[in-house]
């Protein structure tokens, strides 16, 4: 059986481009969702914090995963985050889920 991997993803917005971080975290959303080993890929935001947004994502395997960061849409998001916001982005695996 694959072992899912989760990914959480903390972007925070550089100064002046919160609205270009969300307008980059948008176009992530519906081919993200469309791949075929992708179970889960929600935006959150911090209503505490300004700028800042989380990805919650979750996939079938780490081949799902790589699968995820061979598409352009992901290559796109890898060429313009520099430039938007500080990330920091953990990779998981499970313990005990449901």
């Amino acid at each position: 059986m694959p072992t899912p991997v989760k990914i959480v993803a903390v972007l925070t917005a550089l100064p002046g481009r919160e609205t270009e971080l969300r307008a980059l975290l948008d176009t992530m959303l519906a081919p993200s969702r469309a791949e075929p080993g992708n179970y889960r890929y929600d935006l959150w935001t911090d209503p505490a914090t300004p700028g800042r947004f989380v990805l919650d994502e979750l996939y079938a395997d780490a081949d799902a995963v790589a699968a995820h960061r061979a598409t352009p849409h992901f290559q796109t998001y890898l060429s313009r985050i520099e430039g938007l916001a500080e990330r920091e982005a953990f990779a998981l695996d499970p313990i005990a889920i449901t």
